[in-house]
Order: C-alpha cells, then structure tokens, then sequence
C-alpha cells in the first residue's frame, strides 16, 4: 500500500469489528442498498408520470428523493467493496471527492427541508398569495440553490483539505469524513477547523431555525381554524416534519460522534455515524408514500392496472 505524501493510500479501518462476519454485513447492506434505490425510484416516477403531482409540493418530495439517492450512492458501493476486500483502503482525492458529495448531500438536505417547509408555510398561512409566490420559476430557481450553494461551500471545504500533507494515513471510519481527514495532517490546521465549523454553522442553523420559525407559523394558524383544516394540514405536514426531525437528530449523532469521539464500542459508533446515510433515504419515501394520499393512490391505481392487466392475459 502507497503511502506517499504526493498521492498516498488511506487504509479504512472502521470496518475492523466488521471483518468476522463481513459476508453477512455485505448482504445485509446490499439489500438495505437496493431498497432504498427501489423505494425512492418508485415515489419519483409516479409524480414524474402523474402530470395532477406536477405541482411544487411534489416537485420538492421528488427533489428529496432524488438527493437521497445522491448521498446513499456516495456511501454504499464503497462500503460493499470495502466489505469484499481483505485491507480496505482508498487513494486520498478520492476519499475528499466522497466526503465533499456526502457533506454536500447532508447540506442540500437541510436547504430542501426548509424550501419544503417555505412552501407549505405559503400554503397554510398564505393562500392567496401561494401561487404567485410559488410558481415554477421560482422553484427551480429554489432548488438551484438548494444544491448549488451546498456544493460551493462544501467544495472550498474539500479544496483546503486537499491542500494539507499527511502524515498519517489511517481513518477510523467506514467512509471518508473530513474531520476524520484533516486530523490525518501534522501541519496547522487552523484555516480548515475554522471554515469547517463556519460551514457546519451556514448550512444547518439557518435552515433549521427557519423550518422551526415556519412551523410555528402554522401551528397559530391551524389553531384559529377548523379541525377539518388542522387534519388536512397535519396531513400534508406531518411527513415532512417527521423527516426534518428524524434527519436532524441522526446528522446531530453524527456531528457528535465525529468532533467528540466519545469512549464508546466500536460498533455503536459506527451506527450513529452512518444512521443520516441510511434512515432518512430509507423512511423518507415510506413516508410520503403512506401519508401523502395523492401518492399513495397513484401507486395503489398503478398495481391494480398491472394486476388487471396480469390477469386479462
């Protein structure tokens, strides 16, 4: 294994506790891989195919979806080929390419969150105003920077990291972090720890704070009205603020498990560190898919015809 300093080799070694039954561990992750691809792909094509879903509210979920992918595919046939390898390891520019598309996966979700959470805010508190506000221009202009602006800050992020010599060459992890990374270097690194937290601090307060700040918003106005208007809101809101809670805590293990290291078993660990990779992208179209009705009827017609159509064979 190369470990030069011009283009050294990182050896993974969080997959240590993993080795004794890796077959069973490749498995078990092969399969949650691929349900994860078969339960997103499945909500994105009914509202891609649905021109009644072609709105902004579905336009968004498809928008999640589609990043989940993205951040699932960032960790996952890494882990499957690591899991099949005798000595896992991986050259450094490609350990900084995968933590800047996780870093900016984990980024765009929280700026999608709180686009979701701005539309339905329109929606609820502001009616009349929702469809000049929300129309197709101004959602792609949304989404154009609800992943744009991800990738800029996090690719600085990964530039700086590029610029720094290793002297050790060994991750604790079963997938490239870029605190894990920047620790790896004797030289200071004050400039990286500094953007790395101003970053951290730009891509998830803001969001988070204006998530909560639009619910708030709802929650008064859903109390002056009728409960036929509370259900239906709850309806349409409920998903996704199960799913900005349920990522928001997993990425907040994973923050903690990474700066604090905490003295805890190996395994545990490395559950916390990979649970915003794998439950969001797995729930997220569960979710939508049983709560939101449209979708969920678009899928129950979709079966029918194809069993229709099975049986009048």
């Amino acid at each position: 294994m190369n470990y030069s300093t011009n283009n050294p080799f990182l050896a993974i070694e969080g997959h240590v506790e993993l080795q004794k039954y890796r077959y069973v561990y490749f498995l078990l992750s092969l399969i949650v891989y691929l349900m994860i691809i078969c339960c997103n792909v499945v909500v994105i094509f009914v509202i891609y195919t649905n021109q009644r879903l072609h709105e902004p509210m579905y336009i968004f979920i498809a928008a999640l979806l589609c990043n989940a992918l993205s951040g699932t595919t960032a960790f996952f046939p890494k882990l499957l080929i690591d899991l099949l390898s005798e000595q896992p390891c991986i050259s450094f520019e490609a350990c900084t390419f995968q933590a800047f598309w996780l870093y900016t996966y984990a980024s765009a979700e929280f700026t999608l969150l709180s686009a979701m959470a701005y539309d339905r805010y329109l929606s609820i508190c502001k009616p009349l105003q929702y469809a000049t506000l929300v129309n197709m221009p101004a959602v792609k202009k949304m989404l154009f920077i609800c992943w744009v602006l991800p990738a800029c800050e996090n690719g600085i992020t990964m530039i700086l990291t590029y610029q720094l010599k290793l002297c050790r060459f060994k991750l604790n992890r079963i997938y490239c972090n870029n605190y894990a990374i920047v620790k790896l270097s004797c030289g200071d690194t004050t400039v990286n720890n500094s953007y790395g937290l101003f970053t951290l601090i730009v891509c998830v307060f803001p969001p988070v704070f204006f998530v909560i700040y639009s619910y708030v918003r709802i929650l008064d106005v859903c109390l002056k009205n009728s409960k036929e208007f509370r259900r239906k809101a709850l309806q349409t809101c409920f998903p996704h603020l199960f799913i900005f809670i349920s990522f928001s805590v997993t990425s907040c293990f994973e923050v903690i498990n990474s700066r604090l290291e905490a003295n805890m078993p190996q395994i545990f660990a490395m559950i916390l560190s990979i649970e915003n990779v794998v439950i969001p992208p797995l729930i997220n179209p569960i979710m939508y898919g049983l709560k939101m009705q449209e979708i969920l009827n678009t899928i129950k017609k979709m079966i029918w015809k194809r069993k229709t159509h099975i049986f009048s064979d």
